[in-house]
């Protein structure tokens, strides 16, 4: 029984442990696409008002006119830099700082378009005249910021791609390069070395057994260019054998029997 009271408590905590994923996951799906769903309204709005006010400066002449301009490039100027730097963040986090300069500028720009906006609906012609410069100016103000930036991280863009570009290239031309030494040069060198040494070491073997067999040559008295003589054959000199002659030639005194 208390096996069975066990089984049956791990089941309850499983399925309310299931109950609370599911539960848990459906706010988090419904917060997502609420997001979802508020963000594109958001932009349709935006868009909606934009060619408002794009029709406006076109229909409708005078101060008004040109208020509707001046929201309408306000809003130009920071939905461009703002889609420029979101493009660009993931591939260089350097642009986060530009951003959040951005956002203080959106806030600026968010409160001089309230101003606009109720200086559109102002009555008296001559306020609207006396404070349409001043809103101008700030306009211009807001808008060159946001365009520096965004000009800015366009050229930064450019030339990081520009660099990644360069590089690419030289390591394509380095490539081309290696793959057309297809023939190492090396071992053609070593034989051509070898050809030309190939004579001279052998007329130096030639002289040095020359060389060798010279010496035992003239020892011997053969195969040299003179005969040797009979007294060098037999290692007597010159002068002991004339000696010798001499000898014989003079007469004996006792007699040829004598001895």
């Amino acid at each position: 029984m208390e096996a069975l009271g066990v089984v049956v408590a791990l089941v309850a905590l499983l399925g309310v442990t299931l109950l609370v994923m599911a539960v848990v996951g459906t706010v988090k799906a419904a917060k997502a696409v609420a997001a979802k769903v508020e963000r594109h309204s958001s932009n349709a709005q935006r868009a909606v008002e934009n060619a408002t006010l794009r029709a406006k400066t076109i229909t409708k002449p005078g101060d008004q006119g040109r208020i509707a301009g001046l929201r309408l490039s306000l809003r130009t100027a920071l939905d461009s830099t703002r889609q420029v730097l979101q493009g660009g963040l993931p591939q260089d986090g350097q642009l986060g700082d530009a951003l959040q300069l951005l956002a203080r500028l959106d806030s600026h720009a968010a409160e001089l378009d309230t101003e606009l906006r109720l200086l559109e609906r102002e009555p008296m012609n001559s306020r609207v005249a006396a404070k349409l410069p001043e809103l101008r100016e700030r306009t211009e103000r807001i808008t060159h910021s946001a365009d520096s930036l965004r000009w800015a991280a366009q050229d930064r863009m450019r030339r990081f791609a520009d660099d990644e570009l360069a590089r690419l290239s030289q390591e394509c031309r380095d490539e081309a390069g290696a793959l057309r030494h297809w023939t190492p040069a090396e071992p053609a060198a070593d034989r051509g070395s070898e050809f030309a040494a190939g004579p001279a070491s052998t007329a130096d073997a030639r002289s040095a057994a020359a060389s060798a067999d010279g010496p035992a040559d003239r020892r011997k008295g053969i195969g040299t260019g003179r005969q040797s003589s009979a007294e060098e054959l037999l290692g007597l000199a010159a002068e002991p054998l004339s000696r010798l002659a001499d000898r014989l030639r003079k007469p004996n005194p006792a007699g040829p029997n004598r001895p």
